[in-house]
């Protein structure tokens, strides 16, 4: 019962930001209200609406590849290959993600800066991170012991987590980007949205993430019936 609540629950979210995000008119507060949200980095009302959906994917991306380390370690004290499946599993839905966010960010950069691709330090990282879990499967791919490849995966795993927060929220930082800042949160601590528009950033990201959970679920659950039934459990 709370399975179906928590579908049903998802699908409203999502779709209401979907709907909100695409249709509410944007283009009152780009010219009527600057003082409530800085839009500087901005050049139109589609422009803008990119941080509905782009953000909560970069932030979903972050917390696969967080869980994933997270269950890397659990294996590695542990060994069970359960706790391999889901290190592997939020990994794969992190890559993902990943990619959306590097397709929405190009998307942005179409509207801003006239181009899909700049190398701007925001998409240098990304596209690095890319190739940094693009490896890890690679890997995983090229081991053909499980209990070798559940360790070494898990290592690299632990170890290619650490570039995670350097690439999205120190790189981009210490390099001169023109990509937009305090677009959320300004300077000083302060809100700096609109709150109609603040209410969807945050139900965009709960939706995003509910949706993970979701997609985590049947995916761990998938694997795990499918180990157990090659193995014979």
């Amino acid at each position: 019962m709370i399975n179906k609540y928590y579908k049903i629950l998802t699908f409203i979210v999502i779709t209401a930001v979907i709907i909100a995000g695409i249709i509410l008119p944007l283009a009152d507060i780009i010219h009527d209200k600057p003082e409530d949200i800085d839009i500087g980095a901005f050049k139109t009302a589609a422009d803008f609406r990119s941080i509905f959906f782009h953000v909560p994917q970069a932030w979903l991306a972050v917390l696969s590849f967080m869980i994933s380390m997270l269950y890397s370690v659990k294996y590695l004290r542990n060994n069970n290959f359960i706790f391999d499946i889901k290190a592997s599993s939020a990994a794969q839905i992190g890559f993902i993600f990943c990619i959306l966010a590097t397709i929405t960010g190009s998307l942005w950069a179409k509207f801003r800066w006239n181009a899909f691709w700049n190398w701007d330090p925001r998409e240098t990282s990304i596209f690095i991170l890319l190739l940094v879990y693009g490896a890890y499967f690679s890997l995983r791919s090229a081991i053909e012991n499980e209990e070798k490849k559940a360790k070494l995966s898990s290592v690299y795993s632990i170890i290619s987590f650490i570039t995670v927060p350097f690439f999205i929220f120190v790189m981009p930082r210490i390099v001169y980007s023109n990509h937009p800042k305090d677009t959320v949160i300004n300077s000083q601590g302060k809100i700096n949205m609109d709150t109609t528009y603040l209410l969807i950033f945050i139900s965009s990201l709960i939706g995003f993430t509910l949706l993970f959970f979701w997609i985590y679920n049947i995916k761990t659950r998938f694997e795990i019936l499918k180990y157990k039934k090659l193995n014979k459990y």
